[in-house]
């Protein structure tokens, strides 16, 4: 908050409010000598004093008129933002295979979920939505900028646990997730689709998806989450604890980089935690929204009190001048 004058050059005036009270005094003690008779009559210095009052009660009247005529106001920093938000759909995959404790200490689905909360708390002015998938897919939170609401979804989701039919049904989740950025405001359309598997259920073939959702100007990365080799899942939990058993890790990564080039995406291989995140960062960095700052002063007028004032010292001028105390007889 600053403070300031809208025209300055008025409080130039002022100096000329000196030369008017050099001349009221003058003049002033001119009426004093003529007749100092009467004025010994009325009395002594108090008379004086509230003789000379109404001078001084319009050179102050004036001085506050000056000041409201350069201006007065105060200013404050306003920052208006103008931003186009990316429409962004995270299609999950939570099959039971998502239960693989290779991320360890955690799970995949687990590592996954964790990222994605970090992404969307990165972003500002973007609309989220979020899919999940299995052997089919469901839309969990369709496109929004209320990330809270994504967060919860979020923390619901669980691999295998019958929410959805188990497999893994790529086509079908980047069909569902195409259908919902469609129509989504804005020039920019992106897709995130996370699987740790094989396209092995669904009627919609994923390369056909892909090229529906290129067509809609829609751009898919895909990301297979999982590390080579074999991981350790969980099978059963008994009385010993849970229960692991050893299988292959399958990820298709030729499909999935045929659908991220195919919509102008990109393809990447996350098998632990931290290359999650680093992709996720890239991401972050590929898809940024375009925001336009100005930063201007909202100034704020401060000369009412100032001529109500000097109002007020006027009318009190026109008293005493009206009484016998303001003048000199």
């Amino acid at each position: 908050m600053s403070f300031g004058f809208a025209h300055p050059w008025a409080l130039l005036l002022l100096p000329l409010l000196s030369l008017m009270l050099w001349l009221t005094r003058g003049r002033e003690r001119a009426l004093t000598y003529s007749r100092a008779a009467t004025l010994a009559a009325v009395a002594g210095g108090g008379a004086r004093l509230l003789a000379r009052l109404p001078g001084w009660l319009r050179i102050a009247a004036l001085a506050l008129l000056i000041f409201a005529l350069a201006g007065p106001r105060t200013g404050a920093a306003v920052v208006d933002v103008n931003a186009e938000g990316i429409a962004i759909v995270v299609a999950l995959d939570i099959s039971s295979s998502m239960l693989a404790e290779d991320f360890a200490p955690d799970n995949r689905l687990t590592v996954a979920k964790r990222q994605v909360r970090e992404f969307i708390r990165g972003r500002t002015y973007d609309r989220i939505g979020l899919v999940a998938f299995a052997g089919e897919a469901l839309t969990q939170v369709p496109i929004t900028i209320d990330y809270d609401v994504i967060f919860q979804a979020l923390d619901q989701l669980r691999a295998g646990a019958g929410l959805l039919e188990d497999g893994t049904a790529i086509g079908t989740a980047i069909a569902t997730a195409a259908n919902r950025l469609r129509r989504a405001p804005g020039e920019s359309r992106v897709m995130i689709l996370m699987t740790d598997g094989e396209n092995n259920r669904g009627e919609i073939d994923p390369r056909t998806a892909a090229q529906a959702a290129a067509a809609l100007d829609i751009r898919i990365y895909t990301i297979g989450v999982g590390s080579e080799g074999v991981a350790p899942i969980p099978v059963a939990t008994g009385p010993f604890g849970v229960q692991y058993a050893t299988v292959p890790v399958s990820i298709d990564d030729e499909l999935l980089t045929e659908i991220a080039e195919m919509s102008g995406g990109r393809y990447f291989r996350a098998t632990n935690p931290e290359a999650l995140d680093s992709v996720y960062k890239q991401i972050d960095e590929l898809e940024k929204s375009e925001v336009e700052v100005s930063r201007y002063m909202s100034y704020t007028p401060h000369y009412l009190p100032f001529v109500l004032l000097a109002g007020i010292l006027l009318m009190g001028e026109w008293g005493l001048r009206a009484s016998r105390y303001g003048r000199l007889p």
